[in-house]
């Protein structure tokens, strides 16, 4: 007896290793190409470095979780009704189904990467309930939640958003230092709030609040952080919720602070000191000291505490009398977890998974269109940087050439290389194209044409520099969907009525760059200026004519098959009906719960008079407190707990009270539960005649 309990013990932990392996391998598998684009473009953007903590709190949140885990995963639902046994299952193979097809109709669209981040969460929790049960997705519910942070922010809700807290945090920091008694005073440059000091020796200071210095980055990477630390502090709700609530604020007034301390160093100092400590208090620097705060404020005005001190306050837990038993009488907590057992069910389903997975890679759709070819782009000679037109196609008709790079605006917008070329028509009825190439690590840098021009500068406060026409999505090729955005507008603060249409796309390739390989997201922007408005459709199809070559040129590496269009095609409707069925299935998942309670309540009608004292006292445990099986105890007129304990273990299999694990402090406590009909404004049973 000896020897079999360390091997029983393997092979629970072989067999939760081996489901853990198949969920993570298949979330992997399929979002490998997701995620490398994601981080690839964190580690040089600002704007989503944060992401890189995400897996790390995750890890954590699953290793805080890891003894509730342990006790939810070996339960069965073999004491549920037949009719609703397999409908957890069912639910989460409809969710990994519709987690699939918005994956692919999210392909379909301007924006994928969006889509494909929000398919991952969904995607994980279907698996979860197809290997596990209902109770493990409960548990891990937050965790898998967590992941919607991989999700890029919308860049138009950063620039409004980023705008209006630097206009705010400007005004802020201005009126402090003028509490100092410092002549300053903002203006407007580029369209971003700028304060402007004279400093004592006459030099003057200026620094402008832009989208960088407002404080937008710290405060997305550190939402993550207020959520992370709401969640894992031991406190009622409310309290959550108010550090929640407090976290947004409280950054706000950090970035504050920052601004205005680099403005008094520089007053008082010198404008290189005050650039020095603006990159020391950097955006991770906000988060770390915001979260420092956060945690002192939960601590000592909202005295909650983050570790469970459960075992130091259950003596008997610790005891060797309670060695031999599966959970202790005095508070409930789990000691000894069923085992996890194995079931021919379980080689079917993992093996029906490894068949979908290896099926959709077979099928994937890429993120972006990738490229073969490797053109080179710029080269380094003794005689200077040359640029090579083989990057773009000949077209009939045309003749293309280089114009120019315009370094100053990569340096403005953080973009590796910004060419011009141009398409010269050569039949006069036909307008030039021009050709705008920008090139970045992360698509974050490339910013949409619409934003730059109105939804930013009307953030500001400002007028916008354009005047939509025209606005829609344009797919320009159909295997792989390659979605364009075509966009008409005339310039505002133009001394001319100037018309302008562009017809743009994102896509990722391998470039040479001074003969290194290297990769890049690319927007593609085709440009022409109509001269009236009556020449609008035939720009348009002239400039879908050069994407068409273009994408063609750049021959993508993959396509998609027929089945995968197919059903990117037509994802959005069967997405809906999936979820449909979703909603039904917990419809009737709940129907059957109803009914069956009010058979109990007919049930409980022919118990004995002490069963009914028994169940009696765990409707009024539950009502006020845990229902564990010491709280049942000192309120029922059962004085012994093994009495007890045995009595609604025979309760239990007429189905009018049911086992459960609840979470206190993360740790797993069994407790009991009444499954009849009550009466919520009266103390007696509500009696009703089950349904047939």
């Amino acid at each position: 007896m000896q020897q079999s309990l360390p091997i029983h013990l393997t092979e629970t932990h072989v067999i939760l290793a081996a489901k853990t392996m198949v969920i993570l391998a298949t979330v992997i598998a399929l979002f490998s190409q997701d995620l490398a684009i994601l981080f690839n473009g964190a580690l040089f953007s600002e704007i989503t470095n944060y992401l890189f903590a995400v897996p790390f709190f995750f890890a954590y949140l699953i290793y805080r979780k890891r003894r509730m885990l342990r006790a939810v995963i070996p339960l069965e639902n073999k004491d549920q009704l037949e009719e609703t046994r397999h409908l957890p299952m069912l639910v989460g193979i409809l969710l990994s189904v519709s987690s699939i097809l918005l994956y692919w109709y999210g392909s379909h669209t301007f924006t994928p990467l969006e889509y494909h981040m929000l398919a991952l969460p969904i995607f994980a929790a279907g698996l979860c309930l197809i290997l596990f049960n209902q109770q493990t997705l409960r548990q891990l519910a937050f965790p898998i939640a967590f992941l919607a942070f991989l999700i890029p922010p919308p860049t138009e809700i950063l620039y409004t958003v980023g705008s209006t807290l630097s206009v705010m945090s400007s005004n802020a920091s201005n009126a402090i230092v003028n509490a100092f008694g410092i002549s300053s005073a903002i203006v407007s440059e580029y369209g971003n709030p700028t304060i402007v000091i004279i400093r004592p020796n006459g030099t003057i200071l200026p620094f402008t609040v832009d989208i960088a210095c407002s404080g937008i980055y710290s405060l997305i990477s550190f939402l993550i952080f207020v959520a992370f630390v709401a969640y894992i502090v031991r406190d009622k709700l409310w309290k959550k919720l108010a550090l929640a609530l407090l976290g947004i604020p409280l950054i706000y007034m950090l970035n504050i602070a920052r601004i205005t301390t680099i403005l008094l160093i520089g007053y008082y100092y010198s404008n290189e000191i005050a650039l020095e400590i603006f990159h020391l208090l950097g955006g991770w620097i906000l988060v770390f000291l915001g979260t420092l705060a956060l945690l002192l404020i939960s601590g000592k005005i909202f005295k909650t505490r983050i570790f469970s001190n459960l075992k130091e306050e259950c003596s008997v837990c610790i005891s060797e009398n309670s060695s031999h038993q599966s959970f202790c009488h005095a508070c409930g907590r789990i000691l000894k977890p069923a085992n996890i057992a194995f079931h021919k069910s379980d080689v079917l389903k993992t093996g029906a998974i490894i068949i979908a997975v290896v099926l959709l890679m077979t099928i994937q759709v890429p993120v972006f269109a990738l490229t073969k070819a490797y053109p080179i782009v710029v080269t380094d000679t003794p005689s200077g940087q040359m640029v090579s037109t083989s990057i773009l196609p000949s077209i009939a008709n045309y003749s293309l050439s280089f114009e120019n790079r315009n370094v100053e605006f990569e340096a403005a917008y953080h973009e590796d290389m910004a060419l011009v070329y141009l398409y010269s028509p050569k039949n006069t009825s036909m307008e030039p194209v021009w050709v705008s190439i920008e090139m970045a690590p992360d698509q974050s840098a490339l910013h949409r044409w619409e934003t730059c021009l109105i939804t930013w500068p009307i953030s500001q406060g400002q007028q916008p520099q354009a005047t939509e026409i025209e606005l829609k999505d344009i797919q320009l090729t159909s295997n792989p969907p390659i979605v364009g955005r075509y966009f008409v507008f005339n310039y505002t603060l133009a001394r001319a009525l100037k018309t302008q249409a562009v017809l743009y796309w994102y896509e990722s390739s391998i470039f040479m760059v001074n003969l290194t390989s290297k990769q890049e997201q690319v927007k593609m922007s085709l440009i022409a200026y109509p001269e009236n408005m009556q020449e609008l459709p035939n720009i348009e199809n002239q400039l879908l004519t050069v994407a068409t070559r273009i994408i063609d040129y750049w021959a993508p590496i993959k396509t998609w098959s027929q089945i995968a269009m197919l059903i990117s095609e037509n994802a959005a409707n069967i997405t809906i009906v999936a979820n449909i069925l979703v909603i039904a299935i917990i419809i009737l998942y709940l129907l059957e719960t109803r009914d069956q309670k009010r058979a109990n309540s007919v049930a409980f009608q022919k118990l004995s008079e002490p069963n009914k004292q028994i169940i009696d006292a765990v409707r009024k445990t539950e009502r006020n407190s845990m229902p564990t099986l010491a709280s049942i105890s000192s309120i029922s007129k059962e004085t012994s707990q093994s009495k007890l304990l045995e009595t609604l273990s025979e309760l239990e299999k007429t189905g009018l009270v049911k086992r459960l694990i609840a979470s206190r402090d993360d740790e797993p406590t069994q407790i009991w539960k009444t499954q009849i009909m009550w009466d919520q404004d009266k103390s007696h049973i509500k009696f009703n005649e089950p349904r047939i």
